[in-house]
């Protein structure tokens, strides 16, 4: 019995070989705490003299109620909640059954006293606090220019 090989059978292989290296990329952006899931955490390209840098992630599957209590990056001294109807200052509630968007427009994470230039295509560490699901390693993503 003999095997020839057609352009069929190439295309499927190469079909097949794309797909398994496109696919563990698309879950590298969720990280999980006992509690909850954070996906896709990114930021914008700042200048090298920006203030601040908003920081847009979803968080969701919050299996308890929890508080984001605090952040930890080399990127930034420190960090607030800001957006519509927040205070100054590192608290806030992630509800369960409850699904969070933080972004531009809304409730968003913003990293104050930027140590450098967020760059294009660049990840960088980043630390989330919960007060009961602990420190929650996720990588910053700079998706785009502004």
């Amino acid at each position: 019995m003999s095997f020839t090989l057609s352009r069929r059978h190439v295309l499927h292989a190469g079909l097949a070989l794309g797909a398994s290296a496109v696919l563990p990329a698309a879950r590298a952006c969720e990280f999980f705490s006992p509690n909850l899931r954070v996906t896709h955490p990114w930021t914008r390209v700042t200048a090298a003299n920006a203030p601040f840098a908003v920081v847009c992630m979803r968080i969701d599957q919050v299996s308890a109620n929890d508080r984001l209590i605090g952040v930890d990056t080399p990127v930034a001294t420190r960090a607030e909640i800001g957006g519509i109807s927040t205070g100054r200052g590192m608290s806030l509630l992630i509800e369960r059954g409850r699904d969070l968007d933080l972004n531009e427009q809304g409730v968003h994470l913003r990293l104050l006293g930027l140590t450098q230039p967020l760059l294009i295509a660049r990840t960088y560490p980043m630390s989330l606090i919960f007060e009961k699901g602990g420190v929650l390693a996720v990588e910053l993503n700079v998706d785009y220019e502004t």
